[in-house]
């Protein structure tokens, strides 16, 4: 089984980190400003950053991702950006990735834990306090769950977006890291937790199955659940197994298997495993759980775990890459990943003998049984995937960095993708994407410390949930 490796920083570098958590701290008694700038790591994006070696990028790589949800928030909801610096409206999806977000910033020295618990209170009051209700408009969730998108300032549901299950789930595991790790017995660590286990306990997840045996992928006022439902391996693991364990709204005691009743298992690019085509589907519940040596059934009967099926869709993705089938510009064993991303948008186009859809944002990926590639690589595929394949993904990180610089790396790290293949000079997005930038910051720390995943697994319902899905083995035995 692939395990992580320790990460350390230069001594030098974590000198200057204890030294600026302080200053930082010093200046917010003062100011009650709540600054982030970190000039020892950070590069002027009109100069070439080539001097930089692997472990030093890593380094500069996280503080400057963390960088995005300390300072891209909504300062009245307190809810993280979906993106930047096109500003249309704030992501709860996002908010679950910033939550421990602001615990890597801890654990790195970028902040101090003060500072990082009254942020996370500050978001956690506005959730609680949000409106609930059944109207189209005026209003952010309801039955615990969250809109998708919410306004900013307001808070309230951005025009039509559903109320998301999945969404409301990310943003959950994110509550339930915070509520995990702010154990100390002060006023400000004290109301997290409080606040945390009633945001939680209050959504109906139940309610969320709409009486079938997978659960909906959301609601709306106007036309009630979605027809989507939750089917096939994807995303959702956390999703349901924070459902089963709730205490006050879990769904059936059979989920899980109806569930895993849905999956594909099949050979891709000469990797057997549970197919779904994007990576982010391979990495989001991952970055939350630590599925390292614990099984449910259908595992035990594969006689491997998630995080190896993680490993194999990893490499057969690449794999594909690789391959190139298309012959799209650059692809190769260190330019590759495809997941949901940003795109040139350019519409229908004629690419070698191939008619190629350009598209905008787009669920991009490669499996058994889906393929969308338009020739649009995507850092957080690779990023998000560092705890499962760390030579090839560190490797495919750093040579997008030498080779695209401040084209493609930028202040808050990596923007979201890049197409080299629709122009001479190449595409490259504008913005940076909450969700994206959170899988990669999360699985980086992962890789480096296990820090979220050694969190969680001192969750209750973290831990009821797996139970209650089947999972044995490895941590989840050792448990007392």
């Amino acid at each position: 089984m692939q395990k992580s490796n320790s990460f350390h920083k230069p001594k030098s570098i974590t000198r200057l980190l204890v030294v600026k958590s302080i200053l930082l701290a010093l200046l917010i008694v003062v100011s009650g400003f709540y600054p982030l700038n970190p000039s020892h790591l950070k590069h002027d994006t009109d100069t070439a950053k080539k001097s930089l070696s692997k472990e030093t990028f890593l380094a500069d790589l996280k503080i400057r991702t963390f960088n995005y949800f300390w300072q891209i928030v909504d300062t009245t909801t307190w809810q993280s950006d979906d993106r930047y610096p096109t500003k249309q409206f704030t992501s709860i999806a996002a908010t679950g990735f910033a939550l421990p977000a602001y615990i890597i910033g801890v654990e790195n020295g970028y902040i101090g834990r003060d500072i990082a618990a009254m942020r996370v209170l500050n978001t956690l009051k506005w959730l609680i306090n949000s409106p609930q209700g059944t109207a189209k408009e005026d209003y952010s969730g309801y039955q615990g769950f969250y809109y998708h998108f919410l306004n900013y300032e307001s808070g309230t549901r951005y025009k039509d977006v559903e109320l998301s299950s999945i969404d409301t789930g990310l943003l959950m595991a994110g509550i339930l890291t915070a509520m995990s790790y702010f154990d100390e017995n002060d006023t400000t660590e004290t109301q997290i937790r409080i606040l945390s286990d009633e945001l939680y306990r209050r959504v109906n997840w139940n309610w969320m199955m709409d009486g079938k045996p997978t659960m909906s992928m959301g609601w709306k006022p106007e036309s009630g659940f979605l027809e989507a439902q939750w089917e096939g391996y994807n995303e959702a693991m956390i999703l349901l197994i924070m459902a089963m364990g709730s205490p006050t709204y879990p769904i059936s005691e059979n989920s899980w298997e109806v569930w895993t009743s849905t999956y594909l298992w099949k050979e891709f690019e000469g990797y057997e495993h549970l197919n779904f085509g994007p990576l982010f589907g391979h990495q989001y519940s991952h970055a939350f759980i630590d599925f390292r040596g614990i099984q449910d059934e259908y595992m035990r009967n594969k006689e491997i775990d998630y995080f190896e099926n993680s490993c194999r869709a990893t490499l057969s993705n690449r794999a594909y890459c690789i391959h190139n089938p298309l012959k799209f510009k650059d692809y190769g064993e260190n330019i590759w990943g495809l997941t949901a991303s940003d795109g040139p948008g350019l519409g229908w186009q004629k690419w070698n003998s191939e008619n190629i859809d350009f598209k905008a944002y787009n669920a991009r990926g490669a499996a058994a049984d889906y393929l969308q590639d338009d020739g649009t690589i995507a850092p957080t595929a690779a990023g998000g995937s560092i705890p499962f394949a760390p030579e090839e993904t560190t490797e495919a990180l750093f040579e997008m960095y030498e080779r695209f610089d401040s084209k493609i790396y930028r202040e808050y790290g990596f923007a979201d993708a890049f197409n080299m293949s629709v122009s001479d000079t190449g595409w490259f997005a504008p913005d940076y994407i909450g969700i994206d930038q959170g899988a990669l910051l999360l699985q980086l720390e992962n890789h480096q410390s296990e820090l979220i995943w050694n969190i969680l697994k001192k969750n209750p319902y973290i831990i009821k949930g797996l139970q209650k899905a089947g999972f044995r083995g490895g941590w989840l035995d050792e448990i007392k």
